[in-house]
């Protein structure tokens, strides 16, 4: 494994510090002081704070998309395909939960190509989503709820699993994935 760039250091940095006190309040300042050197400095690696917002939120909305695409390809049926969507959420979970931070609460602030980029990108994972559940119910693989509360109820828990994941200590990837892919897909009871 090679080492992490400067570049990649700056962007880990700011994912936390993105994180802790969201990216309005996150000046170069601040993250200058918290890798330890002078704000003048971070500029010999990055443009801006923009730049470092748009680098982790598209590069994130990238690995969703194309995870997705490759789900929605494949010749598995509704609920295997829900299956590596919920793996999917949780293995980017794992390796990145400080830039979730910033794709679920900061995406707003993206300049406006970005910003374009990433709500096609958005929008076009739930519509996949959406046609995988349809599809599900349409051959009977998965049980005719109301499509829309499966979507919301879904992605809601996938979205916001960033927040609650590093709080536990007692729950290893493997046993959140087969739990979590029960609770989701077979209910409670």
């Amino acid at each position: 494994m090679k080492p992490e760039s400067r570049k990649q250091e700056i962007i880990n940095a700011a994912s936390i510090l993105f994180m802790e006190k969201g990216y309005s309040a996150v000046t170069m300042r601040d993250l200058a002081k918290a890798m330890g050197i002078k704000a003048a400095s971070l500029y010999n690696h990055i443009q801006s704070k923009q730049e470092i917002l748009s680098t982790i939120i598209i590069e994130l909305a990238e690995e969703f998309t194309t995870g997705m695409n490759q789900i929605v390809s494949s010749d598995r049926n509704s609920v295997k395909k829900l299956e590596n969507i919920i793996d999917l959420h949780i293995d980017v979970t794992l390796r990145n939960a400080d830039g979730l931070a910033s794709l679920n609460n900061d995406w707003m602030h993206l300049e406006e190509n970005n910003l374009q980029y990433f709500e096609k990108m958005r929008h076009d994972y739930e519509e996949n989503f959406r046609y995988i559940v349809k599809n599900g119910v349409e051959k009977g693989e998965i049980i005719p709820y109301n499509i829309e509360i499966m979507v919301f109820s879904t992605l809601s828990t996938l979205r916001t699993l960033y927040l609650w994941y590093p709080r536990q200590k007692n729950i290893d990837a493997d046993i959140l994935k087969r739990d979590m892919i029960s609770v989701l897909l077979k209910g409670v009871i």
